[in-house]
């Protein structure tokens, strides 16, 4: 798969272990091995390294993680609170180990979205900079005319968010359905849109995120493909070099 460099002190950070600086100060005391070998400050783990702090393995080798992609139905809540949501999406798949949803399908929504216990891949996924594609399938309450499909298509104001919607790529399929490709991922984003031009969403169905997309069925869930995996982490790693190259850049121009 992918290989992805990190310092080992982000690599314990993002694994939910300690602070960098708690790292840095654990790493100098000696207390930290990459494969049963004290590492220098600086060291970068490498898939397949396995990072202990005081002989506890911390975090996992990415083939150790778990990655499904489940087709939501209407009424399940994207929720890892179990104790507040009846229909919530972790009771209803009742997988083995502890998964947590990527990002959000609302509750009368259905279709794709995906699951792990990767946290690592998740900020990744879900930083809007990135610009990841998911695409919907949306039937309205009235003919969709070529204004709706332009309007939608340039960006819609959403008053109270305070934001317009990034320009998007907008196809009609029939009289009352439309496809649209998102990049962006506002809550309730494309019923606001539609709710502003005077349209009211019918149902609405995510087909893919990314690379992945939806072909199984109502309620059911299955694991991402090798092949699936090693291109997400391709469209991953490419945008978050953008995102970091912008940060240094706004970085020198504070200095």
């Amino acid at each position: 798969m992918f290989e992805d460099l990190k310092r080992l002190n982000k690599y314990l950070s993002e694994a939910g272990y300690c602070s960098r600086r708690e790292a840095d100060r654990l790493i100098d005391a000696g207390r930290v091995t990459i494969n049963d070998l004290v590492p220098e400050m600086g060291t970068k783990v490498s898939l397949g390294d396995i990072v202990k702090v005081d002989g506890e393995i911390i975090g996992g080798r990415k083939d150790d993680f778990v990655y499904l992609a489940f087709n939501k139905p209407i009424g399940i809540v994207c929720t890892t609170d179990t104790r507040v949501e009846k229909d919530n999406i972790i009771d209803y798949i009742n997988y083995p180990k502890r998964i947590f949803p990527i990002g959000r399908l609302d509750k009368p929504s259905e279709g794709l979205i995906l699951l792990t216990d990767d946290g690592d891949i998740v900020n990744k996924i879900l930083r809007a900079s990135n610009n990841h594609e998911k695409e919907y399938v949306v039937t309205v309450d009235k003919p969709i005319s070529q204004t709706f499909i332009e309007r939608m298509a340039g960006g819609i104001y959403i008053e109270d968010l305070g934001k317009r919607t990034k320009k998007c790529e907008v196809k009609k399929i029939d009289k009352f359905t439309f496809s649209i490709i998102l990049t962006q991922g506002l809550n309730r984003q494309i019923r606001r849109m539609c709710e502003y031009l005077n349209y009211e969403v019918q149902t609405l169905k995510r087909i893919r995120i990314m690379n992945i997309k939806l072909d199984m069925p109502l309620g059911k869930y299955r694991e991402l493909t090798k092949e699936e995996f090693k291109t997400l982490s391709e469209l991953i790693i490419e945008s978050k070099k953008t995102f970091e190259a912008k940060q240094q850049v706004q970085r020198r121009n504070r200095r």
